[in-house]
């Protein structure tokens, strides 16, 4: 079975200045909410539009209290639709709420050992990780959904509560690496 390194729940924000859709560089550290969403995301994969509506719905929902990103990852070279011009009509086309990112050099993906979009990071005030893994459980096909996995999380972290689910496998197309910089496989 092929095995790949995650990101253990309680690891420390990995921390990573990138361009937003205006050129302008942001901090993931900078966020003063309590919590923070880092969502890799694209514009092409077809889990991620069907997830979108719910994301941008989920920012406003916890306005003020989680910070959501979303950062892009993919190789643009190979699949055009991802490129920075690709992530403007994007965000236009569905309202997002949130700063959507650009990791040209993959190094955030790789650091955050990130493997599919979308895939969630949620971290709590002291930026440790508290959750890790899917939007919901149908991301391809919003009126199939039956567990909204990200909003029960956030739900109870932001009571105070212990999340009900702390690791979902995350559901969607895997990140487009560039030639060479995929990520390390076990067999295992």
């Amino acid at each position: 079975m092929l095995q790949y390194d995650q990101l253990p729940l309680g690891a420390d924000l990995i921390d990573a200045e990138l361009p937003d859709l205006s050129g302008q560089t942001v901090r993931l550290s900078a966020f003063s909410e309590p919590f923070l969403a880092v969502i890799f995301i694209c514009n092409h994969c077809p889990y991620v539009k069907g997830s979108i509506r719910e994301i941008v719905a989920l920012a406003d929902k916890y306005r003020g209290k989680v910070a959501f990103v979303g950062i892009n990852a993919n190789d643009y070279e190979r699949y055009p639709e991802d490129s920075p011009e690709g992530m403007r009509a994007f965000a236009a086309a569905h309202n997002l709420n949130f700063p959507y990112l650009l990791d040209e050099t993959q190094a955030t993906a790789k650091a955050y050992k990130a493997l599919r979009t979308p895939e969630v990071f949620v971290f709590d005030q002291g930026r440790k990780l508290r959750y890790h893994g899917r939007v919901n459980d149908a991301p391809k096909d919003p009126s199939g959904v039956q567990e909204h996995t990200l909003d029960m999380v956030l739900a109870a972290l932001t009571q105070g509560q212990e999340p009900p689910i702390t690791e979902a496998d995350a559901i969607g197309c895997t990140i487009k690496w560039k030639p060479g910089y995929e990520p390390t496989v076990r067999i295992g």
